[in-house]
């Protein structure tokens, strides 16, 4: 099972979920990728021994001017608008390339090839039972799908069929979020009771379940403060609350120490063990309804 922890803000709780959860389900293996890759922050808890790195980045077009006769074609294809034909000459904007390779496989004349453009790296490691990975991306550098697909790519395709597999999602709800989620069996949403949670959660949920239509649960960290507004629109949702995490001070000071809440409170261990078998369930029953 693939489930992905998302929310709609930072701040929530979210990776303080999804590494405890990961160190919960012990001894049973589990494949942890921290898919924030622009402030990845999940080894500070799981604190991995790392074994390897990798630089890893985006191919990118290279016009021969020579060979080209400025059809158009490419900057037609090209869905992102990294290219552009003006008269006699043809722009290449890196920036905005996703690295699709549509322009050199569309292009009639043969005259685009690639060329690898770094923009990140990968690094994996290992804490026990959790064989874990991250993506880090360059500073100054604009764009994280490219390097999520990477990480995912590697580490899923090496996936044992026994592992579980926990997917640390950025915050919000933009692209790198969605290339997070892409893939996955279910999502689940972690939020907090008050008006901003709830605004953010609205959003989380239409781009998980509306738009990429994968079955959602909730967890409602901070429970106790704020208002219950968020059990509301869940019920009215009918989307299932499956953890209360409480506001509690422990929490916030284990969070404070890099402690994971799991190694601080391990009474937590059982309630995040069956958080895992409640998205088991969910995505048993998401199968049910789309057979039948």
């Amino acid at each position: 099972m693939i489930i992905a922890i998302a929310s709609g803000k930072g701040g929530t709780g979210k990776t303080t979920v999804a590494a405890s959860l990961a160190l919960s389900l012990a001894p049973n293996p589990v494949l942890f990728l921290d898919c924030d890759v622009e402030a990845p922050d999940a080894a500070l808890f799981l604190k991995p021994q790392i074994d390897a790195r990798e630089r890893v980045g985006v191919l990118v077009p290279q016009v021969d001017q020579a060979k080209c006769t400025f059809c158009g074609q490419c900057a037609r294809i090209c869905r992102y608008n990294a290219l552009a034909v003006i008269g006699q000459r043809v722009l290449v904007f890196a920036e905005l390339c996703h690295g699709c390779g549509s322009c050199t496989l569309q292009c009639p004349e043969a005259a685009i090839s690639e060329m690898l453009q770094t923009m990140g790296a990968l690094e994996f490691g290992q804490r026990g039972h959790i064989r874990f990975g991250q993506g880090l991306l360059d500073i100054g550098q604009a764009m994280s799908p490219p390097i999520i697909r990477q990480l995912k790519g590697r580490m899923l395709s090496t996936r044992r069929p026994d592992q579980a597999v926990i997917l640390d999602a950025p915050p919000g709800t933009s692209c790198p979020v969605v290339e997070t989620l892409k893939g996955a069996d279910a999502a689940l949403l972690v939020t907090e009771p008050t008006p901003f949670g709830l605004h953010d959660l609205r959003l989380a949920v239409q781009v998980a379940r509306d738009a990429l239509h994968l079955p959602v649960g909730i967890v409602i960290n901070r429970d106790g403060v704020g208002n219950k507004e968020v059990d509301a629109y869940c019920a009215q949702e009918n989307i299932p609350i499956l953890m209360r995490i409480p506001f509690d001070r422990r929490i916030a000071q284990a969070y404070s120490d890099g402690v994971p809440l799991t190694d601080a409170l391990p009474g937590y261990a059982q309630a995040f063990r069956d958080l895992w078998h409640k998205m088991g369930q969910l995505c048993l029953n998401a199968t049910q309804e789309q057979r039948s």
